[in-house]
């Protein structure tokens, strides 16, 4: 199933099961996907997590219902999976930005959020530019941290350079030379099951035998193919635009699905020009 299908079957899932307790969890797990190759496509694609879909369709339906019929408060309330009437009055008035009681009253505004419509839409006219590269397996040397899936959407999140900058800092980079030959770096992230809240990030260097420093571990790269993007730009910010692009423009159109596997950034050591890094993801022809 292509990316493209994939958001339209979530969608249709989550609409269908609007009025059950459903989280992105049980929708990855309908799609056949990783929590984490489920939630990060999504998002890319989507503008926002499908817990924040769900959240805002059963909102939007309870102000309807709200104004459109005799039910108390707390009937709604539980009809859309709160637990309490003050837990739905919280969530209610941030959404709309009344309470559900004033919502009762004639005239007063309240916010519509609509079943979405997933379309292609070309924009710009731009050359992507991607080669695609068969590679054998490889061992990485790294050092590894879990991260929440959800962080990866999360506005102004900095996880992820944050565990850069303790790396610089507590002397990884070092460590890694001094156990490697070969000093281009990798960034390295992979979905560890398809029912974990978390995924495991890691910044490496080619393992080439010999003892495994304390802390660290080796992470084994599955032969597969690989389209490589590079990311032009003169820092981090390039990276999200390029995976913005991946998933927007690449992966619907071209005639390959993307993997639930390992993925990674290259950061060459003798880096030049304008390319940033190196965004290498595992794809099958369709």
């Amino acid at each position: 199933m292509d990316c493209i299908q994939s958001i339209r079957s979530a969608i249709e899932y989550m609409e269908n099961h609007l009025l059950e307790d459903i989280t992105y969890e049980d929708v990855a797990r309908h799609v056949y996907m990783s929590n984490y190759h489920f939630h990060r496509l999504f998002s890319m694609i989507v503008g926002m997590t499908a817990n924040e879909y769900i959240r805002n369709r059963k909102l939007s339906m309870a102000g309807q219902e709200l104004i459109m019929s005799d039910k108390k408060v707390i009937d709604i309330a539980l009809k859309y999976g709160y637990e309490s009437p003050e837990s739905f009055t919280k969530a209610f008035s941030r959404f709309h930005g009344v309470t559900p009681n004033a919502a009762k009253s004639s005239g007063v505004q309240l916010k519509s959020f609509n079943r979405l419509t997933l379309k292609i839409q070309f924009e710009g006219g731009t050359a992507m530019e991607y080669k695609i590269v068969e590679r054998e397996k490889f061992k990485l040397l790294v050092k590894v941290e879990a991260f929440r899936n959800e962080s990866v959407s999360e506005e102004g999140n900095t996880e992820i350079p944050d565990f850069w900058d303790r790396c610089g800092v507590d002397g990884v980079f070092d460590v890694l030379k001094k156990h490697t030959k070969n000093h281009d770096i990798y960034g390295v992230c992979a979905p560890t099951s398809k029912e974990s809240k978390y995924f495991e990030y890691g910044i490496g260097m080619i393992y080439d035998g010999g003892d495994v420093p304390e802390e660290f571990r080796i992470w084994e790269v599955k032969p597969t193919l690989w389209a490589v993007f590079k990311c032009i730009g003169n820092d981090g910010e390039c990276i999200g635009k390029t995976w913005d692009k991946i998933f927007k423009e690449f992966l619907p159109e071209s005639n390959y699905n993307m993997l639930d596997d390992t993925d990674f950034e290259l950061y060459p050591e003798n880096n030049e020009g304008e390319c940033f890094c190196e965004i290498w993801i595992p794809v099958e022809r369709k």
